[in-house]
């Protein structure tokens, strides 16, 4: 295994704790905000906005770089091109900030924002990650259950189950933070087959 491509798979371990502190930080220091109720994309709003744009960002190109060793390692380029594409995602949600809403930043209006094209474009991102999401789980789910690695299928179903349940299912006033826990799962589950191919590839 080359070095450039360890390298790029323990990124593809590390974004998911990185993704989840950096919001933990803003979340609980950035003046008015609510973690249970604003969702992380205004973090990306106002002063100190760049932390989250770059949360974003570099999240997601941690992703992309894990998708194309992931390609290498396992040799299906399907499955390495979504991990890419969630992170391409991520990366258009950065470059593309929300728009202001709910109150926050300071002098926001309250309630749902106007929709500028930016913010359209922002929430393209967030639609690609998740649809690129969900299909990579459901062909990770097959692929480990056709080369009878039980526990991978499993975990990969699981944690397609629990991304979705966790978003969809619960009061709208905690939707915020609820998202945030779906990502969390999402970026495991990223996580976990990054290191099992580096594992794998070690071996």
């Amino acid at each position: 295994m080359t070095r450039s491509t360890r390298i790029l798979l323990i990124g593809g371990i590390v974004a998911a704790p990185l993704f989840v502190a950096v919001w933990a930080l803003q979340a609980f220091t950035r003046e008015g905000f609510r973690p249970t109720y604003h969702p992380l994309s205004l973090l990306s709003l106002g002063e100190g906005g760049w932390v989250q744009i770059a949360n974003f960002v570099v999240t997601g190109l941690l992703l992309i770089g894990a998708g194309i060793r992931l390609r290498r390692v396992t040799g299906s380029t399907w499955n390495a091109l979504l991990v890419a594409i969630m992170g391409a995602g991520l990366v258009i949600a950065g470059v593309f900030p929300t728009d202001a809403g709910a109150g926050f930043p300071a002098g926001a209006p309250e309630g749902a924002p106007v929709i500028s094209w930016h913010g359209a474009v922002h929430e393209v991102g967030f639609v690609l990650t998740q649809l690129a999401f969900v299909v990579v789980a459901i062909l990770w789910a097959v692929r480990f259950g056709r080369a009878g690695e039980r526990g991978w299928m499993i975990a990969s179903i699981l944690g397609l189950v629990a991304a979705i349940g966790v978003a969809a299912v619960g009061s709208p006033d905690t939707l915020a933070i609820r998202l945030v826990a779906s990502s969390a799962i999402e970026l495991g589950l990223v996580a976990a087959v990054s290191a099992r191919a580096l594992r794998t590839a070690r071996a």
